[in-house]
C-alpha cells in the first residue's frame, strides 16, 4: 500500500526510527499506535518504553519482530532502523478548537502551500521549539504526519496540536474570528522584524514558492526579515524559526513586564 493512500484513506500514518516511536508512545504524543513493528535486536533498547505504555492502556498495541530481510520485503524498501509503527490519526480537530480563546496569549503557525515534506517537518519542530499553540494548515500544504515529515520534525508533528482550515475558509477571516494579529512573512513586507512589537496575539503565515497571494500580504501586516544587499531569501524552515523566535521572545518580555 502506497503511504500516501494509508495516510489519505485509511486513518493510518506510519512512525520510523527510536525517537519518534519514542514520543509516539509517551504521553506527550496526540496519537496511538495500532502495531509496532522490531528487528529483534532493537527490542531490549525499547523494552522499557514499551512497558510503560502498555501499562497506561487498557489493550496495548501488538509488537511484532522480525528479521530486516522479512522487514525490507513488507515494506518495499531496506529498513537501516529496525523500528516501525503504524499510527492512528483519529479524529480530525477544528482550527479555531487549538487556539487558546481571546484574550489568552496565542502563537500560531499558518502553512500556505507548503508542498516540500522537509519544510513541513522542519516548521513543526521550529514551532514546538519556540511554543507555538498550534500549527494550522490550508488544503494545498502536504501531511506532517508523512513519514518523512515526522522523521524531518523530530516527532514533534507528533506533539504539536494541528488542523487543516475549514472548507472555503479563508487566513484572514479565520484570523479575525480568533482575534489573531495576521503576519505575512515577506521579502517587500514593509515592517522589519526586529521592529516588530510584541503582539499577544499573533497568526504567522509561512509559505514557498511565489508566496503568499498579493492579497493576503496586502490585508495582512507585512513582515521582512532583513538580509545582506542583494539576497532577500531564506528558506521557509528558517525563516519560521527566526520569526517565531522573535515572537515568543518579545511576548515572554511583556508578559513579565506585567508581573
Amino acid at each position: 500500500m502506497r503511504e500516501r493512500d494509508l495516510v489519505g484513506r485509511a486513518g493510518r500514518f506510519i512512525v520510523e526510527g527510536e525517537v519518534t516511536l519514542r514520543l509516539l508512545l509517551s504521553g506527550q504524543a496526540r496519537f496511538q499506535a495500532e502495531s509496532i513493528l522490531l528487528a529483534p535486536e532493537r527490542l531490549p533498547g525499547l523494552a522499557e518504553a514499551l512497558a510503560a505504555h502498555a501499562a497506561r492502556l487498557p489493550a496495548p498495541p501488538p509488537v511484532y519482530l522480525a528479521a530486516r530481510p522479512v522487514m525490507s520485503a513488507v515494506t518495499g524498501f531496506p529498513i537501516h532502523r529496525g523500528v516501525l509503527a503504524v499510527g492512528l490519526r483519529g479524529a480530525e480537530p477544528c482550527a479555531a478548537g487549538l487556539v487558546p480563546p481571546d484574550p489568552a496569549p496565542a502563537l500560531v503557525l499558518g502553512l500556505c502551500g507548503l508542498t516540500n515534506h522537509d519544510n513541513v517537518g522542519g516548521l513543526f519542530r521550529n514551532a514546538a521549539a519556540f511554543g507555538a499553540d498550534a500549527v494550522l494548515l490550508d488544503a494545498a500544504t502536504c501531511d506532517p504526519l508523512y513519514r518523512k515529515a515526522i522523521r524531518v520534525s523530530a516527532g514533534a508533528a507528533l506533539t504539536v496540536p494541528f488542523a487543516r482550515l475549514g472548507p472555503g475558509e479563508g487566513w484572514l477571516a479565520l484570523a479575525a474570528r480568533l482575534g489573531l494579529t495576521p503576519l505575512a512573512l515577506s521579502p517587500g513586507g514593509a515592517e522589519a522584524l526586529s521592529d516588530l512589537p510584541a503582539l499577544p496575539r499573533a497568526l504567522l503565515l509561512g509559505t514557498e514558492g511565489p508566496g503568499l497571494p498579493a492579497e493576503t500580504i496586502a490585508r495582512a501586516r507585512g513582515v521582512r526579515i532583513p538580509m545582506a544587499p542583494g539576497f532577500d531569501s531564506l528558506n521557509v524552515a528558517t525563516a519560521g524559526a527566526i520569526a517565531l523566535h522573535h515572537l515568543r521572545a518579545s511576548s515572554a518580555e511583556v508578559a513579565r513586564d506585567k508581573e
